[in-house]
């Protein structure tokens, strides 16, 4: 560690040495009392090295407006688990999770039977259709205007092959010399079969009359049934009769960006329709995926600000005898190491998720206590352990399955790294760091109380804190990525369209094999279809099946049967349940939202239930609520492995780092006791875990071995100076981290009520371990150890507590 510290020292003291010969004060008329300052011509060394920091602060704001932040749902889903895969390949056939626009009005059919609205609609459902990253539209109107084609079609078809029968027979007649009475008898006679198979057909069929979007009576006909209800295949785009809905499905891998812009644009579309409606909601997974990025984007400034403040305010009002920007200069430090980590993260391409809303307030809360503990412990080897034990229980969020867990965890702990290394690179440059006072020595820690009762005090602690990893297992977890727009405008508007629909989740089942239209695979698919709404149609709902659609065919077509009637229907229709190879089929099922545990259970249920597939094909379950139970799955199980994981790491590095072992082996006491309080008390009032606190133990690990740490070296001398320091870093860590509360998102001001909560606890556990366990330290020499700092003249004497 010293080895690493030299370079960086001295590049410190080298930059320290240039911008003070830089700016110069020479006197003028020999001893002359006032005085210019005078700009001297720099050395090519000295020059290098300006050029070397304008290079760097130009790398630094080059990355941040790089820097890119999105929320897109695949951040909070396992990367790289099946589930997440076949989400990605029925998108490639089908689209992604759809936009839904809920259109209602205030008379019954208004929107369908109104000549004049359903033209606006269809027109709309064009607009839509057109939009950029749109990769189908379903509507309504649309589906109208394609069922009216294709009946016009067969009309033709039927027409055709009439016309071509009376032919065909008066022309037989004709070869054989008859009269013309009796050729024109004929003609009559071969089309009255004809007439008499198909005409009662036609009649039943069409009762409304020509199929045409201008018919009022046709398109009651179809969509409608005598009680002025949907019917049930067509609930999916008019789920009552005074509404309808538009589902917009986007293309696939469509980044948060151009998510947020489809969603402006459906909006924009919308308004301008023309459409005379009661009320207009827009929703849908991707609707909340860009309200939540907007929503991160607007208040990262904020929080970030929020939390640049209120440090700021800590630093002026702590008493100390040294100038402001000395006291500023912990912030400042933390604010480059946020700023160079954002600018990494600008350069590597690698855009920033839902923690890009913290990652600035907990680097701000925790980063700025390394500078001040830097500055006022002797000792900076162990400072500097304890900054890479933190950086490590940090960066073990890694092992997180969700993305954006992992990529906070990463951004934490090189943040912590890049704080440190401008404190050591630039600290005698904006503020020179001052030497430890010496304090008097202790042969021993004083000790409050007898060995028995700190033992028994001990064990009561440990108990606790063994309660609170017992009942881990029993807290719940609020994994589902919906529940990330908990407390923003776009929640209400799914749940408002959820109680209208009926659903608000989507997933599907997917029938693969060779000819999914063959007869087999059409009976497999309306078994399972019986089976799902017959067993879970409380919970669970049909939306667009291929069973449906090709219901008029009855219960065992034949394979020229089934061919028939798919060419009966629009492409439309048939390209939603049918990929164009006919190697994949889909039903669609919509869900409520609901606790994952419940759905998961469900949808085991639901996966157990479906009839074995026929030879040859595969059958499997796909959507964002399968993914999201995945999710729960996984943190669910690895509970003990999430929040142990921190714990060994920075226990392992303070272990190998610290001169006394010991002292590694009461930090990490510290954690696991600051671990189980946290956990008892969450289970004692009743809450529940999320992807952000699930992880606990390794959050805690960071201030608890850092309070536990440098502690030990406040007990070894007389006077409260570096438990002050200790106190107010505390302090530091907790207004960074309340910082989170003001946000609208529920998930963030959770985290950082958590949070507070675990320095609390930590500082807590610190104590009593130090205070129940005490360090003895023999004294040879009657003297403390001095760190190389303290050795080193600054040109202004700098009081001690100049940090706090």
């Amino acid at each position: 560690m010293r080895r690493t510290a030299k370079p960086v020292a001295r590049a410190g003291k080298k930059l320290t040495a240039f911008w003070r010969r830089l700016v110069s004060r020479n006197r003028k008329d020999g001893g002359n009392a006032r005085g210019r300052f005078r700009l001297r011509r720099p050395t090519a060394r000295e020059f290098v090295i300006s050029l070397i920091v304008l290079a760097v602060a130009a790398a630094t704001a080059g990355g941040l407006t790089r820097l890119r932040v999105e929320t897109a749902m695949d951040s909070f889903l396992p990367q790289g688990d099946p589930t997440v895969s076949a989400i990605e390949q029925n998108a490639r056939s089908f689209g992604g999770d759809p936009i839904v626009v809920l259109l209602e009005s205030s008379k019954p059919r208004q929107l369908l039977t109104d000549e004049d609205q359903f033209g606006k609609l269809l027109r709309l459902e064009g607009t839509l259709s057109q939009l950029p990253d749109v990769a189908t539209v379903y509507g309504p109107a649309t589906v109208m205007n394609q069922i009216a084609i294709s009946s016009q079609d067969m009309l033709a078809q039927i027409s055709g092959a009439r016309d071509a029968l009376q032919a065909q027979a008066e022309q037989k007649a004709r070869s054989q010399h008859l009269s013309a009475a009796k050729i024109q008898a004929a003609g009559k006679a071969a089309v009255a079969k004809f007439d008499a198979r198909y005409g009662a057909l036609l009649v039943k069929g069409l009762p409304g009359g020509l199929p045409t979007t201008s018919n009022p009576s046709f398109i009651n006909n179809v969509i409608y049934d005598q009680s002025g209800q949907p019917r049930v295949r067509w609930k999916f785009v008019v789920p009552n009769a005074n509404s309808v809905t538009e589902l917009i499905r986007p293309r696939e891998d469509l980044d948060g960006a151009g998510t947020e812009r489809l969603v402006s644009a459906v909006r924009a579309a919308v308004q301008h329709s023309g459409l005379k409606t009661s009320r207009v909601t827009v929703t849908g997974v991707p609707a909340i995926t860009s309200s939540l990025t907007h929503e991160v984007l607007s208040e990262m400034p904020v929080l970030g600000g929020l939390a640049v403040l209120v440090i700021l305010l800590r630093f002026l009002i702590a008493p100390s005898l040294t100038t402001r920007l000395r006291r500023l200069w912990p912030l400042l430090a933390a604010v480059i190491g946020s700023a160079l980590t954002l600018s990494a993260f600008g350069w590597l391409d690698v855009p920033m998720s839902f923690g890009a809303i913290a990652l600035f307030p907990l680097l701000l809360g925790i980063g700025s206590s390394f500078p001040l503990y830097l500055a006022s412990f002797a000792d900076r080897r162990r400072v500097l352990v304890v900054s890479l034990a933190s950086a490590a229980a940090f960066g073990s969020l890694a092992i997180s399955p969700l993305p954006f867990v992992r990529e906070l965890g990463i951004a934490l702990g090189v943040g912590v790294l890049l704080t440190v290394a401008a404190t050591l690179a630039l600290g005698d440059v904006v503020a020179p760091i001052p030497a430890s006072a010496p304090g008097r020595p202790r042969s021993t820690a004083r000790r409050s109380l007898p060995a028995g009762q700190r033992w028994l005090v001990l064990g009561a602690l440990v108990a606790v804190a063994g309660l609170g990893w017992g009942v881990l297992p029993r807290l719940d977890i609020q994994a589902n990525p919906e529940n990330l727009a908990k407390g923003l405008p776009e929640l209400t508007r799914a749940q408002y369209a959820e109680h209208v629909l009926g659903s608000s989740g989507d997933v599907s089942i997917v029938l693969r094999g060779t000819d999914t239209q063959s007869p087999q695979a059409l009976h497999w698919l309306q078994q399972a279809e019986n089976v799902v709404v017959g067993s879970y149609g409380d919970r669970i709902q049909p939306i667009l099946t291929a069973p449906d659609l090709l219901s008029f065919l009855g219960n065992s077509p034949t394979p020229a049967q089934i061919s028939a009637g798919v060419g009966l229907l629009p492409p439309y229709l048939v390209d939603a349940v049918f990929t164009p190879d006919c190697t994949q089929a889909v039903m669609d099922f919509g869900l409520k939202f609901q606790d994952l545990g419940a759905q998961t259970k469900l949808l085991d249920e639901v996966q157990a239930a479906l009839p074995k597939p026929p030879s040859g094909y595969k059958v499997q379950i796909v959507g964002l609520p399968v993914a999201a139970d995945r999710a729960y799955t996984l943190i669910t199980n690895d509970r003990y492995l999430s929040n142990a994981a921190g714990i060994v790491v920075a226990g392992a590095i303070l272990l190998l780092g610290l001169r006394r072992r010991r002292d590694g082996l009461r930090a990490v006491l510290a954690a696991v006791l600051a671990t189980g309080w946290t956990l008892t008390a969450l289970w004692v009032l009743g809450q529940s875990l999320n992807p952000l606190t699930v992880a606990l133990g390794s959050l805690i690990t960071v201030t608890g071995c850092e309070f536990t740490v440098l502690l030990i070296d406040a007990r070894q001398e007389e006077g409260s100076r570096l438990r002050r320091v200790v106190v107010w870093a505390c302090a530091t860590s907790v207004l960074g981290y309340l910082s989170l509360v003001p946000s609208r998102i529920a998930l963030l001001r959770e985290f950082g009520i958590a949070l507070t909560a675990t320095v609390l606890f930590s500082y807590l556990a610190a104590t009593a371990v130090v205070r129940l366990i005490p360090v003895k330290v023999p004294t040879e020499t009657g003297k403390r150890p001095v760190s190389k700092v303290e050795s080193v003249e600054l040109a202004e004497p700098v009081d001690a507590e100049v940090m706090q």
